[in-house]
């Protein structure tokens, strides 16, 4: 790890303007800080977290400033592993038991990614890492069907979509879905 661009010139530089070059929408988890996995500094990514990595209108006009108004090139959606929102959106769907309060919005939101996989004896016989993956490839293809902004991005070049999938134990990266040329 090279800790890069976390010197005093670096945030000297960067207090009048920034241009990072990815833009990475992440779980929340606090074992998945996106700087530290990737080994980045300040004004090099533009990140955007909420549990489970779900989208809502907020998350979308955060990652379309970062397309649109700061011009980077690449958008990333980092899942992972042991994902406590992709865990309780399994159990909703198996047992019908939901999160109180707030969090219950992050598992609705989780759902519809993972939907598709209920068989005749519910998702239980699929493992963890199948839901994890399905949930990454529907979120980046989600990101282009609800944003004319990003949609048009990747259609003209100016931009792609990667889903990266995250593993705890071993800190490795594997690529689950591609929007663009990357």
């Amino acid at each position: 790890m090279d800790h890069p661009s976390q010197s005093i010139e670096r945030r000297t530089e960067l207090s009048s303007s920034q241009a990072p070059f990815a833009v990475l929408f992440g779980c929340s988890d606090s074992r998945v800080a996106a700087e530290i996995i990737f080994d980045q500094g300040l004004g090099d990514l533009f990140v955007v977290r909420t549990a489970g990595h779900v989208l809502d209108t907020t998350v979308i006009g955060s990652i379309e400033y970062g397309v649109a108004v700061l011009g980077t090139p690449l958008v990333v959606v980092l899942g992972h592993d042991s994902c406590g929102a992709v865990a309780a959106a399994t159990t909703a769907l198996n047992d019908g038991d939901l999160p109180p309060g707030f969090v219950r919005a992050v598992v609705d939101r989780v759902i519809p990614s993972i939907v598709n996989l209920v068989g005749p004896q519910g998702i239980g016989t699929l493992d963890a890492a199948t839901l994890g993956h399905e949930h990454v490839r529907h979120t980046v293809q989600m990101l282009q069907g609800y944003s004319v902004t990003l949609a048009e991005a990747v259609e003209a070049g100016r931009c792609a979509i990667i889903g990266l999938e995250y593993t705890l134990a071993d800190g490795k990266v594997h690529v689950a879905e591609v929007a663009g040329d990357v």
